[in-house]
């Protein structure tokens, strides 16, 4: 179980960091980051306070769809909305290209470690993963189907609201998922019966 909490708190905290990175290197965010970042710029609140509203709110959608959050659940809107906001403060803004190359890299590589620590953990999905796996579960359809729709939305709002769309949004879909089944093999989960299935959802469809 203590091993378990460190994984869980290590990844989380280093998610929300790598997310910071990418958010320095203006190259390009995730989906939901796009929207955090442009949410932020609309709202009087830091990008790490978008990122915890957000996922409290997505959360609250869970209570149609009868999913059940557990600790990593609520950890992760907390702890990753700290991390983010910790990573902006003590991180720096590069304007050359080749320090903003490093932190998209860094980043992009980073979370998928992080990733790969708190899916192994074990103690429940995050809000916005929790989403598209209670309406896969709800009406049958696939999980591509349901995370295709909800980030491309999610994408297009957070780019009309300013949020930054580049080479790196591309890179970030077409890498994450085999760097999360990387460190997933790398440093296999033992944690539970329930582990290795979450892991699995998340690496094939990331």
């Amino acid at each position: 179980m203590t091993r378990r909490l460190i994984r869980l708190y290590a990844g989380l905290a280093l998610y929300g960091f790598t997310m910071a990175m990418l958010v320095e290197s203006t190259l390009g965010l995730d989906p939901w980051d796009v929207f955090h970042e442009g949410a932020a710029k609309h709202v009087p609140l830091t990008f790490g306070q978008v990122v915890i509203a957000t996922g409290a709110v997505v959360m609250l959608l869970w209570i149609p769809l009868r999913q059940k959050p557990g600790l990593g659940t609520i950890s992760n809107i907390i702890v990753i909305g700290l991390a983010a906001d910790a990573g902006l403060w003590a991180l720096p803004s590069p304007d050359a290209l080749v320090p903003r190359i490093a932190l998209l890299v860094g980043g992009v590589v980073g979370n998928g470690l992080a990733g790969a620590m708190y899916i192994g953990a074990d103690f429940g999905t995050g809000p916005r993963d929790g989403l598209w796996s209670g309406l896969v579960r709800r009406t049958g359809h696939s999980i591509r189907l349901w995370r295709t729709a909800i980030e491309v939305s999610v994408l297009v709002v957070g780019f009309v609201l300013g949020g930054t769309v580049g080479v790196g949004t591309v890179l970030y879909a077409l890498t994450i998922g085999p760097l999360v089944q990387f460190f997933l093999q790398a440093f296999p989960a033992r944690t539970g019966e329930h582990a290795p299935r979450a892991a699995e959802g998340r690496i094939v469809e990331a």
